[in-house]
C-alpha cells in the first residue's frame, strides 16, 4: 500500500527526476523515487557507500 509523503528537493534535484521519468517513461517521478530506494534496499551491502558519502551538489 502507497502512501503520500512531502519531500525537499533542490531544484536539480527535480529536474534530474524529471529527466529519469521521461527517458523511462514512468509514470511519475515518484516511480523514479521508489525505483532509486528499492535499488538502495537491494544493494544493502553498499549501503556505506549510497549513505556515508557526503555528496554536496549545491553547497557554498
Amino acid at each position: 500500500m502507497r502512501e503520500e509523503h512531502e519531500i525537499e528537493l533542490k531544484e536539480f534535484q527535480k529536474d534530474y527526476l524529471a529527466r529519469i521519468t521521461s527517458k523511462y517513461d514512468l509514470p511519475d517521478m515518484g516511480k523514479a523515487i521508489r525505483c532509486l530506494i528499492d535499488y538502495a534496499i537491494e544493494m544493502e551491502d553498499h549501503e556505506v557507500e549510497i549513505f556515508k558519502l557526503e555528496r554536496c551538489h549545491s553547497c557554498d
